[in-house]
């Protein structure tokens, strides 16, 4: 993965996860009334999580492969 990309993906979940901080707090102190906040929030940061897993082992295993047949061939 480009370091370029994983320098975005970085920071993008570090802005959902601060976005989710914020919102938590908010709720916690009744300065927002949402219903079951904290549910939906936790459900969404898993599939985020499975989501992230799945696509870095896929990119990782025909990355590592495409990259070891280019070693190969050029011995």
């Amino acid at each position: 993965m480009d370091s370029s990309a994983k320098k975005i993906a970085s920071y993008l979940l570090i802005f959902i996860v601060v976005l989710v901080a914020i919102v938590s707090v908010l709720a916690i102190w009744d300065v927002i009334t949402l219903e079951r906040v904290f549910w939906k929030t936790s459900q969404s940061l898993f599939v985020i999580f499975i989501s992230a897993v799945v696509i870095l082992f896929i990119s990782s295993v025909v990355i590592n492969s495409n990259e070891k047949k280019h070693i190969d061939e050029s011995k």
